[in-house]
């Protein structure tokens, strides 16, 4: 077992970001996340649960969902693998947000549709689909279309795929960077870098210590990760059988387009080949016909003069190898 905890399974991301006793880990991290646009002083945890409002409604649980001291919302989801659609399920989440705040019968008509920023921010610890995210960091921002000018900030989406994150040791330069290769390298690290640069890593070298973590903590902690382990079997196996059915159906499909392509292909050059031949014989034909009827006639012109000639029947079929009978007919 490493000397720090995994943040990426679902207990020790809860205990780095989602704990009042760490909440100054979550504060530093969002302020770095952010830095220059937005200063969070505070954070209040807010309820994980959000239940229906209808039995025909589903609920949510987010992994950390908080509040800050001037009221902006900040969701944080960490997802270890691929799920379909999950873009669209942090939108969702987001919505219901949304709804919680302007759900709360305000009486003044101009503030009835009015809410706090809500800012999603996404751990995205795999490889997603080249058509959803192709880059380490995407952040999404209503905006106009043509000109990119922001229209509204009150919804912001932003996309941390870790595999995109290639930056070393030595290469992150500001504390953002640093949070990123601290959380990805956490499970493999023999120290806690960066403790001498900025306070907060040594406070986060203690919440993630392993060897600190009492009894109960520990148990919670390992039955996370057997969790985490079976769930990343799971998807291997599903894309290990997905991988296998695509090259079965593959191969089937290029069969049975190779013999339909090779029919054709029999068939075409089989009719080009009859055509050829069809002309080369009816133009051979043709002419054997053609010359035959051609000396037939010759020969029956000859027969004739001969016969006007005066010479008797057996001598015209003498000379010209026409029967006695074939002279005949032409007298």
């Amino acid at each position: 077992m490493g000397k720090y905890i995994n943040p990426f399974t679902d207990w020790g991301f809860k205990r780095l970001f989602g704990q009042e006793f760490s909440k100054d880990l979550l504060i530093s991290f969002l302020n770095d996340l952010l830095v220059g646009e937005l200063q969070v002083k505070n954070v209040v945890f807010k309820d994980k649960e959000e239940l229906p409002s209808t039995k025909d409604q589903r609920g949510i649980i987010y992994d950390v969902y908080c509040e800050t001291n001037k009221g902006e919302r900040f969701i944080l989801e960490m997802q270890n693998r691929w799920q379909p659609n999950f873009l669209d399920r942090s939108i969702c989440y987001a919505c219901r947000s949304v709804l919680e705040q302007v759900d709360k019968g305000k009486k003044e008509r101009e503030n009835a549709y009015r809410f706090l920023p809500i800012y999603t921010v996404c751990f995205m610890n795999y490889m997603p689909d080249h058509e959803e995210l192709s880059k380490f960091r995407t952040d999404i921002v209503l905006a106009d279309k043509e000109s990119g000018e922001i229209a509204s900030n009150k919804l912001r989406f932003i996309y941390l795929v870790l595999p995109l994150f290639e930056k070393n040791v030595d290469e992150c330069v500001t504390d953002f960077d640093k949070w990123i290769y601290v959380l990805k390298h956490m499970e493999a690290l023999s120290r806690m870098p960066f403790t001498a640069q900025k306070e907060i890593f040594k406070q986060l070298e203690e919440y993630a210590d392993s060897h600190r973590l009492t009894r109960k903590e520990w148990e919670a902690y390992e039955n996370s990760l057997w969790i985490a382990r079976d769930n990343m079997a799971c998807m291997a196996a599903a894309e290990n059988a997905a991988k296998e059915k695509g090259m079965a159906e593959g191969r089937a499909e290029g069969m049975a387009k190779g013999r339909a392509e090779g029919r054709a292909e029999g068939m075409a050059e089989g009719r080009a080949e009859g055509m050829a031949e069809g002309r080369a014989e009816g133009m051979a034909e043709g002419m054997a016909k053609g010359m035959a009827e051609g000396k037939t006639k010759a020969i029956i012109e000859t027969a004739k003069r001969l016969l006007n000639m005066g010479l008797d029947m057996e001598q015209v079929a003498q000379g010209t190898g026409l029967s006695i009978e074939e002279v005949r007919k032409l007298l």
